[in-house]
């Protein structure tokens, strides 16, 4: 029997993590700002080592600088600095103190401030990468602080990854399935995994890497240039 009475019996109230206060930032060419691409993603999933390659790759096309986060430690930017992908300088670290996804979507002020740093100290920067702390397949970026976002899965996890779905999976710019070298290893099924994450992304883009096989990154970094060759020149 239908319900007339306008009480909303049966009607789900959603919650869209996608959406914050801080959506509704300026657009990047009015404001002539550096793009800014995050990258999230669960523990492990190779966040870093993603980083690390396209700093490497595109660090001498692009005037770039990256911002990290981690709960309580700077490990993340420790390990870029380490390795010498960047000058330490380029290198911010944000310490979250509390779940990743907080830092990134929800009071996102530390970030802006470690964005803000690098913007003054280098004022011609094109490109900031926002690494997120490892979080669950939930986490993403307010558009407040990002431009756009990348959002890593590994086949550690298993070929059942993507199908799981979550606003990670499914609304991320781009996704990367990463370190299908150990596909085999883990009796992940490369086609289930990149055919559930084809039928639950639609028209959004999904790419597989091995950073083994493909330490550049390549893939990865032209759809990365291609995000700033949509950005007029600045005059």
């Amino acid at each position: 029997m239908s319900d007339d009475h306008g009480h909303g019996h049966g009607h789900l109230i959603s919650f869209d993590p996608t959406e914050t206060d801080h959506d509704h930032h300026e657009a990047t060419p009015a404001s002539g700002r550096a793009v800014r691409i995050g990258i999230g993603g669960p523990v492990g999933s190779g966040k870093t080592a993603l980083v690390a390659a396209l700093a490497r790759s595109l660090g001498e096309r692009v005037r770039l600088a990256v911002v990290t986060n981690d709960i309580y430690t700077t490990e993340d930017a420790d390990f870029l600095r380490r390795n010498a992908v960047l000058p330490p300088e380029r290198v911010e670290a944000v310490q979250t103190g509390c779940c990743p996804h907080t830092a990134i979507r929800d009071d996102i002020t530390a970030n802006l401030d470690a964005i803000e740093t690098l913007e003054e100290r280098f004022g011609d920067l094109e490109l900031v990468l926002v690494e997120s702390g490892g979080d669950n397949l939930t986490a993403v970026f307010s558009r407040g602080l990002v431009d756009a976002q990348i959002f890593v899965v590994d086949v550690a996890g298993g070929d059942k990854v993507p199908r799981k779905g979550g606003p990670g999976v499914t609304t991320a710019d781009l996704l990367v399935i990463n370190k299908t070298d150990l596909a085999p290893l883990v009796g992940a099924n490369m086609d289930v995994m990149t055919g559930d994450a084809t039928r639950i992304r639609g028209a959004l883009p999904v790419i597989t890497q091995s950073l083994v096989e493909d330490p550049a990154a390549t893939e990865v970094g032209a759809w990365v240039l291609e995000q700033l060759a949509c950005v007029p020149a600045r005059s």
